[in-house]
């Protein structure tokens, strides 16, 4: 059965369109958009009706496009930036309406959960052992410990993303060493008081963890995190970005993502393997679940 996923995000919005085959999920068709809701936001925290406009607009489109190529189930869902936003709830109506379909605004834990789902059963081989799942988005962290046989045992959550890091702290391009040196204090005191339970592996899912494989391969540990950091602070976004194949605004908001990354790696005493599903997939995979167990739940609007 053919499902879609869309995931409005705080960086990007995001659908993957996949179906079932020979145990895996086997992509159709995936797009992005860069929409930087987190950036639209008057002095009350309220998303601007102009971006809630353009998000409708791409939603639809890509409702539309995920009809065409035969999706039977598609779910749309809203994560950090419209569930801290102060109209968060009219957002979601007014993409719901625009797009003709349910947009669920996800909570902290529900979000880490479809995305252990999504990275624990796309890794490709067998999971053992307890699982750390790292989920660094432009508004928000996670970290979702829990193993294959029994799921999700714990879900933290915190409010800081790449996004919101770089807006607010990072304006050169490329950034200098004193702005990298006061992203890392800042991310220090944040989770000065942070403790985790050490897993026997650690994952890492997102867009920040997606783009820095092409940078430094496929294990984030020290020295691969270091590099990238190298690698971003020593030339233009523009330039990194030619040279490694992504997108320039995604470019620009990897410094903080790798040093979240660099973080939550240390305080889960493991280096973080690049995940190949996330979110989006975990959305797929808990509607197949869905249906196999009996159940379709109408995610479609009238």
């Amino acid at each position: 059965m053919l499902c879609a996923a869309i995931d409005i995000g705080s960086n990007t919005t995001r659908v993957l369109v996949a179906e079932p085959v020979d145990g895996q999920l086997k992509k159709v068709m995936e797009q992005r958009a860069y929409t930087r809701i987190s950036k639209a936001v008057d002095g009350g925290g309220a998303i601007l009706p102009d971006k809630v406009d353009e998000v409708g607009d791409l939603v639809a489109t890509q409702v539309r496009l995920a009809r065409e190529l035969g999706a039977v189930e598609i779910r749309a869902v809203a994560t950090a930036a419209v569930r801290e936003a102060s109209n968060g709830a009219a957002v979601a109506a007014a993409i719901s309406a625009a797009a003709g379909v349910e947009v669920d605004i996800l909570s902290g834990e529900e979000e880490g959960r479809l995305s252990f789902i999504g990275a624990t059963k796309t890794l490709g081989h067998p999971a053992e052992g307890s699982i750390g799942v790292v989920d660094v988005g432009g508004g928000s962290t996670e970290v979702i410990l829990g193993t294959v046989p029994e799921g999700v045992e714990e879900v933290q959550s915190w409010q800081i993303g790449s996004g919101v890091l770089a807006d607010e702290l990072i304006s050169g391009d490329p950034p200098s060493a004193a702005e990298i040196r006061r992203v890392r204090d800042h991310i220090d005191h944040f989770f000065a008081d942070v403790r985790i339970e050490h897993p026997d592996q650690a994952v890492a899912v997102g867009g920040s963890a997606t783009s820095l494989r092409r940078l430094v391969g496929a294990v984030l540990e020290y020295e691969t995190l270091e590099r990238a950091v190298r690698v971003l602070s020593s030339e233009p976004a523009i330039d990194v970005a030619r040279r490694f194949e992504l997108d320039p605004r995604r470019v620009r908001i990897l410094t903080t993502g790798v040093l979240l990354l660099e973080k939550v790696s240390e305080l889960l005493g493991q280096p973080l393997q690049i995940g190949k599903g996330g979110l989006r997939e975990g959305i797929i995979l808990d509607l197949l679940s869905g249906t196999a167990n009996g159940s379709s739940p109408e995610r479609l609007a009238a």
